[in-house]
């Protein structure tokens, strides 16, 4: 469960038709930058002010005076970007999200819903629809031995060719504070990360992931 149409319901992006291309999600990464421009240049004036080049912002989305918006973006309507949140570029964020307090976005699609509110960092990595990251939680998108980044579970090895690849929230994930996000982690739809875990791999959809490495699916518990 870690391709691309396997992790998200593509009517909860505007960036659907370009993630469709891929079979897998980290395959993505690399092009955010290029569609976000392109599908920014196409928005209907009438509901989106473009407050600066290449950052275009819906009408009946809420910016903190004290928020970093960098080029490219989109900001999707009824979203709400709170103090000091720090958008260094490269983010399509959908609607109806929230990106909180001291939150940092770098070359991300954040689908319709996510709600990343309080100290988290998201950094060349997919959120899917409704999906949430507790307090504190981040994703970490380099190994420290700087080698390219693996995915690997069960039966599964695949070479992404990447030095920078974050995680891979499907639909629905729940994340618990301060957890950390290895590079190249997948989590499947519907599944739950406890507070405080570091978690590395694929986490099957419909499971839980326990801080002391443990998955068992949501029926078991």
């Amino acid at each position: 469960m870690i391709k691309t149409e396997e992790l998200y319901d593509m009517s909860h992006t505007a960036a659907a038709d370009y993630l469709k291309k891929f079979d897998y999600p980290w395959q993505a990464l690399a092009g955010i930058k290029e569609h976000i421009i392109t599908l920014g240049k196409a928005l209907d004036e009438a509901d989106y002010d473009e407050i600066s080049e290449n950052v275009w912002v819906h009408k009946t989305a809420r910016i903190a005076p004290t928020a970093f918006i960098g080029a490219p973006c989109i900001i999707g309507a009824g979203t709400e970007v709170r103090h000091c949140a720090f958008i260094r570029g490269s983010a399509l964020v959908g609607e109806g999200c929230v990106i909180g307090n001291s939150v940092e976005l770098k070359n991300v699609i954040i689908f319709d819903g996510v709600q990343v509110p309080h100290f988290n960092y998201v950094g060349d990595s997919i959120l899917g629809y409704m999906s949430h990251t507790g307090a504190g939680a981040v994703t970490s998108n380099v190994k420290s031995d700087k080698k390219n980044v693996v995915i690997k579970g069960e039966g599964i090895r695949i070479e992404t060719g990447l030095k920078k690849c974050g995680a891979f929230l499907g639909d629905y994930v729940e994340v618990g504070c301060n957890s950390v996000l290895n590079p190249g982690t997948v989590v499947g739809r519907n599944s739950q990360v406890y507070p405080t875990s570091c978690v590395r791999g694929v986490i099957p959809e419909n499971s839980i992931f326990k801080n002391d490495g443990t998955i068992i699916k949501k029926e078991d518990r």
